[in-house]
């Protein structure tokens, strides 16, 4: 049984502190990974506002705005938006849900999902990819990050090593296959990057950036 969006957000709602603490900024990233962030930020810092789609504590929407970008961010978690108020008090962060966006359509000039559709089950992501692609203005771009491969994971031991005890879920997606999706919702691929594991990464990463035909 696919988990319910109030199971995340409960989920990220007891791990928020300790998310914030320890993962505060884009030190997890590698050159690669920011490479490609890069590439978004050029497309998109000049052309309008842009969405951080699931932006926890808002360490990535810090990294955007760092780099001129004007930045709104969605969670939904109240309590990861409650420590990204705290950690960075001069952006814009509210709580909603990346199925119902509360924006009007062709909104932004980019939009960012950052491994925030991870935890979004397969029959549910093409609700979820189209819905980020609405918002999106024609010819904006859309960057989406993700584990690489097939299988759902159990995040229970790894988040029971911090000492928290969740019930919590990510999925890994074929490169090929979320391209497809992309591509049903009204997306041209600009380019993709699939990179091997480092450190405690157990999985290829894939980020896949995209414009709105």
């Amino acid at each position: 049984m696919a988990q319910p969006e109030d199971t995340v957000q409960t989920a990220y709602d007891l791990v928020a502190d300790d998310y914030a603490r320890l993962l505060p900024d884009t030190r997890a990233e590698t050159a690669l990974d920011l490479a490609v962030l890069d590439a978004f930020v050029a497309r998109v810092r000049d052309e309008g506002d842009v969405l951080d789609a699931g932006c926890g504590a808002g360490r990535m929407a810090r990294h955007l705005a760092d780099r001129g970008c004007t930045v709104r961010g969605v969670d939904l978690s109240p309590r990861m938006i409650a420590a990204g108020h705290r950690a960075h008090p001069d952006l814009d962060l509210t709580v909603a849900s990346l199925a119902d966006l509360p924006f009007e359509d062709g909104r932004f000039a980019g939009v960012m999902a950052w491994y925030s559709t991870i935890h979004t089950p397969d029959e549910e992501l093409p609700g979820v990819l189209a819905e980020l692609v609405r918002v999106l203005r024609p010819g904006g771009h859309l960057l989406v990050a993700f584990q690489a491969g097939e299988g759902v994971v159990d995040l229970a031991e790894s988040y029971g090593r911090h000492g928290h005890d969740v019930v919590l879920e990510r999925y890994r997606r074929r490169v090929d296959a979320m391209a497809h999706l992309l591509d049903r919702v009204g997306c041209q691929e600009v380019v993709r990057m699939v990179r091997a594991p480092k450190g405690n990464e157990a999985e290829d990463q894939a980020v896949m950036l995209v414009r709105r035909r």
